[in-house]
């Protein structure tokens, strides 16, 4: 069983910062693709930024320069620094691991598309 716990969430005022970070957790031995996802009233779930276990990075065009996307392979945990917010970011925002591979008794496998519970950001004055 593997589980994404999000945290850091809550209200902030325009212009300020706020740090997500999503653990997962299970027989866990490797997970490649882990991203930020995240959905405002009203509109559709977006991909907000993606990471590979490399490092590579993939920003949607509208946080570039704002948010930064790191990880802790060693510690299967993704950070979400999120800076300069504007009302507009306000939404759940989602945790989600793709392609991992697991380790339970002795074998290994893959398996695709986790998500967290999902995190509220409500970025007003």
């Amino acid at each position: 069983q593997v589980q994404l716990v999000e945290s850091g969430g809550g209200l902030v005022q325009p212009g300020g910062s706020l740090r997500l970070s999503c653990a997962a957790s299970g027989s866990i031995f490797s997970i490649n693709v882990m991203d930020w996802y995240r959905q405002a009233p009203g509109k559709e779930r977006e991909l907000v930024v993606a990471i590979n276990r490399a490092g590579a990075t993939n920003y949607v065009d509208s946080v570039k320069g704002r948010f930064t996307i790191s990880r802790d392979n060693a510690k299967n945990t993704v950070y979400l620094q999120m800076n300069s917010l504007k009302p507009e970011d306000t939404a759940v925002y989602y945790c989600h691991a793709d392609r991992l591979t697991l380790f339970r008794n002795g074998i290994y496998s893959t398996a695709y598309d986790y998500w967290g519970q999902g995190t509220q950001v409500t970025v007003s004055s």
